[in-house]
């Protein structure tokens, strides 16, 4: 039985909610930050669970996947959730807390606990022995990033820049979009949303035009080749991007029997073929922005967006290779990660991690089977896209519907879908904490 506290690196909404969740089954917690001794260039307050840009948790109805996994996360006892439904402001049918007042709430609440020590400091190497959750978020400092490189390799951390968007698959128009691979060889694996000329013009100077995203003081306003915006690549020449990720050789428009002028294509994000990323398509565009130029590509005119395009100065792991679906690192087992640095984006899922983590360690050191929601929940299907193997463009993700198990149901409308996916997805997580 282990005698030392766990320790739980960074005192964001993960390492709080997996410190939470230790201390609630008994097991002592030693809770290390920088804050407030020192400061990422991310926070500016001394409290714990900081909310370092929107205070909004985004929407609170199970019919919205992030909905689902608050009240998921509610019927496990989180903390997170706890300070938020007592610290929340009008925001129609969104989440939003008074930031200061949900700091203060989570700060006193782990800190008043009899089993916790906090500790204000840097860890720079990997513990050897002692149970530990690492959650120090995308901009983990240089000496821990190195300590973690060493131990398990430079390949298994990546510096995500810039992302594409990704659409649901059922809302691409295949009357318009069409499967093929370039010049056929292989299987047809990409969806082509072709453009004529017109078109392609159109869509360029909608680009050239649409608002950017601001950029925030700890970002990476930087363009990087490798990761050009779609929007930048546009100002840089009438043919820019036909030449590069709208190229249009090797496919053939079935309805036309001809090469198209230009080819947005489509490439399959998870394994279900639910989700489709846009090729090439980084972009640093405001969401609405995103949402009306993308949605001008033949074929997208009525997407869903599942994730929207993002890019910024951020450190995750390639957790497929590292990580289980409970967030454990299979190389060193005693060793578990939370939050962004695992590739799941925002604060809820963030947070549905350390509860993850937190829950399995504690599990782990009482010699309790791992607690797996499953792929049917929004929190179990989180844990699973980040740490399923295999040959894909790994990055980080929002929750959304389109990574839980696909329906076995049918349903007239989309918010019958989601009404029905959100009720199967309680149902089973009451199963899975049927033994917590």
């Amino acid at each position: 039985m282990n005698t030392q506290p766990v320790l739980v690196v960074g005192a964001g909404l993960a390492g709080c909610e997996a410190a939470w969740q230790l201390l609630r089954r008994g097991i002592a917690v030693e809770l290390m930050d920088i804050k407030p001794a020192a400061r990422t260039p991310a926070h500016h307050a001394d409290g714990f669970a900081e909310l370092v840009c929107s205070n909004s948790l985004r929407a609170d109805s199970i019919t919205n996947a992030v909905g689902l996994l608050k009240e998921e996360m509610r019927r496990l006892h989180s903390l997170i959730m706890e300070a938020a439904d007592a610290t929340r402001l009008p925001a129609g049918g969104a989440l939003a807390v008074d930031r200061e007042g949900f700091s203060a709430y989570v700060t006193e609440k782990l800190k008043s606990h009899p089993l916790l020590t906090f500790v204000s400091g840097e860890l720079t190497e990997l513990p050897e022995e002692r149970p530990t959750v690492i959650a120090t978020g995308p901009l983990t400092t240089s000496p821990l990033f190195e300590a973690i490189s060493r131990r398990f390799g430079r390949e298994h951390l990546s510096f995500f820049d810039a992302a594409a968007p990704i659409v649901t698959f059922e809302s691409i128009d295949l009357g318009k979009a069409f499967f093929q691979s370039r010049y056929d060889k292989g299987t047809p694996d990409y969806i082509n949303c072709p453009m004529d000329e017109p078109q392609y013009r159109a869509f360029r100077e909608a680009l050239i035009a649409a608002e950017e995203a601001e950029l925030h003081g700890f970002e990476d306003a930087a363009v990087f080749e490798g990761c050009m915006p779609i929007e930048v690549m546009a100002r840089r020449g009438e043919d820019t991007m036909r030449f590069g990720p709208l190229k249009p050789v090797g496919l053939t428009d079935p309805r036309t029997g001809s090469e198209p002028y230009a080819v947005v294509q489509l490439r399959q994000d998870d394994a279900a073929k639910t989700l489709y990323n846009l090729v090439g398509f980084q972009t640093h565009l405001k969401f609405p922005e995103q949402r009306r130029v993308f949605r001008m590509i033949p074929g997208l005119e009525q997407a869903e967006f599942s994730r929207y395009g993002v890019m910024h100065r951020n450190t995750y792991l390639y957790s497929p290779a590292l990580l289980d679906d409970t967030y454990r690192c299979r190389p060193q087992p005693n060793l578990w990660f939370a939050g962004q640095m695992t590739g799941v984006e925002g604060y809820v899922e963030s947070a549905s991690s350390g509860l993850l983590a937190g829950i399995n360690l504690a599990h782990s050191l009482q010699g309790r089977p791992a607690f797996r929601p499953g792929p049917l929940t929004a929190i179990g299907a989180l844990a699973g896209y980040v740490s399923t193997p295999g040959e894909r463009d790994f990055q980080p993700m929002n929750v959304n519907f389109g990574i839980l198990a696909p329906p076995d149901f049918k349903f007239k409308k989309k918010r019958d879908k989601n009404e029905l996916l959100a009720a199967r997805a309680l149902a089973a997580l009451e199963t899975a904490a049927a033994e917590l």
